[in-house]
């Protein structure tokens, strides 16, 4: 009965096996790297397309707000040329009330001082 002895490689075949290692890792590398790449060029494309999106949106709000106050001012200046004796009454009022409102906060505020 014959026992096969393991055989050592020799330099030679050492060097070959490591240098088809490396290249095999360095396939592998350049297959992940590629497709990192591809997957950070989407990642990115995906990210310009909603900030473009949201920065519509904020145009589109910010013009139809825009408008909103037009028209609220137009139709104050319409009230106030239909009915300028109310419309100073009702500056006068709330002007009062406002007065009265900071007034009262004033005093509520210095009596918590004194106390």
């Amino acid at each position: 009965m014959a026992i096969n002895k393991p055989t050592i490689p020799n330099a030679d075949e050492i060097e070959a096996r490591t240098d088809e290692a490396v290249g095999k890792l360095q396939e592998k590398i350049h297959s992940v790297s590629d497709q990192a790449s591809a997957a950070l060029g989407r990642v990115a494309g995906q990210a310009e397309d909603l900030a473009r999106r949201t920065l519509d949106r904020a145009r589109d709000t910010s013009a139809v707000v825009k408008e909103r106050i037009g028209r609220a001012g137009d139709a104050t200046v319409g009230y106030i040329k239909d009915e300028p004796v109310k419309a100073v009454v009702i500056a006068a009022a709330t002007g009062a009330v406002a007065a009265l409102v900071l007034s009262w906060l004033a005093r509520s505020r210095s009596s918590d001082r004194n106390s």
